[in-house]
């Protein structure tokens, strides 16, 4: 039992550093060239380096200096309940910038094309949200300052967090540019979408109602080689008036495929209706 929570552990954090590696090399390598400021501490960073020209004060160095004051603070208002994986992951990211700046320092955008680049700036650091997300992590950043101000207030802090990073997003127009600053405020407006988007394909799950004469190897299936829980409920033809069992059940995307294989070996007359959420509040998915 302790190796298993040790493996899960394990496997967390790998996915957690992922995750955070993703955000670093879409922040580093796509966005700060291209001074696509799109909000959070990373948008906010390359607008101080701009205000505050000095070699010492990168994007990099700033988005350190901003990180590690925001633990400070995180530490100061929760103690030790703050989070281990948010301290992780905010070290963990802003250590990977000054190392990526140090060993692969640019001087200009990587190609010529800047839509190209917006993409990649706002695809991997939206994936690598996601992932943290789905672990109930974060990179730090602007997400302690709602962690601090969801405890001392009722402020709706995220539409206060979206303003800010619309202002951070639009202040690049007047520090950057026009086209930067237009395009800022495009990749706020995609980060947004896509950060939704694949949170919701990681926790989309599939729903089976199946009708059947023969359920119990199905419900033996499910329990025993899924090893998921279903819900047994005898029901009535409406047209044929014959008695029949129905079973439900949720299943990963993987489990899904194998029950349907499954169902139409031992009953090849059974009724499968299958549905996808992204909502599945209970054991073994969301906590309620």
């Amino acid at each position: 039992m302790e190796n298993r929570s040790r493996a899960a552990a394990l496997r967390r954090y790998l996915l957690l550093s992922f995750g955070v590696l993703a955000i670093a090399v879409g922040t580093y390598f796509f966005k700060f060239p291209n001074n696509f400021s799109t909000g959070g501490v990373s948008g906010l960073s390359l607008i101080l380096g701009r205000l505050l020209p000095s070699p010492y004060l990168t994007p990099s160095t700033l988005t350190l200096a901003i990180n590690l004051l925001l633990l400070l603070l995180g530490f100061a208002c929760f103690g030790r309940s703050f989070a281990f994986s948010t301290v992780y992951c905010s070290m963990l990211y802003s250590l990977a910038l000054t190392g990526f700046e140090r060993a692969f320092p640019l001087s200009a955008p990587l190609t010529t094309q800047p839509f190209l680049e917006l993409c990649f700036a706002v695809l991997l650091p939206a994936f690598g949200s996601a992932v943290l997300f789905h672990l109930d992590a974060s990179s730090g950043g602007t997400d302690i300052i709602a962690m601090i101000v969801r405890k001392y207030t009722s402020m709706n802090i995220g539409a206060a967090l979206m303003v800010a990073d619309a202002l951070i997003a639009a202040s690049a127009l007047f520090i950057f540019g026009a086209e930067a600053g237009l395009f800022s405020i495009l990749g706020m407006l995609m980060k947004c979408f896509l950060i939704d988007s694949v949170t919701d394909t990681f926790r989309r799950r599939k729903c089976f109602q199946i009708i059947t004469s023969n359920p119990d190897p199905i419900v033996e299936y499910i329990v025993h080689t899924l090893h998921r829980g279903a819900t047994l409920e005898e029901v009535r033809g409406a047209f044929s008036n014959e008695e029949k069992s129905l079973i439900i059940t949720v299943l990963t995307r993987a489990q899904a495929l194998s029950l349907r294989r499954y169902v139409h070996t031992v009953d090849p007359h059974a009724f499968l209706v299958i549905t996808t959420s992204t909502e599945i509040v209970g054991k073994g998915f969301m906590p309620s």
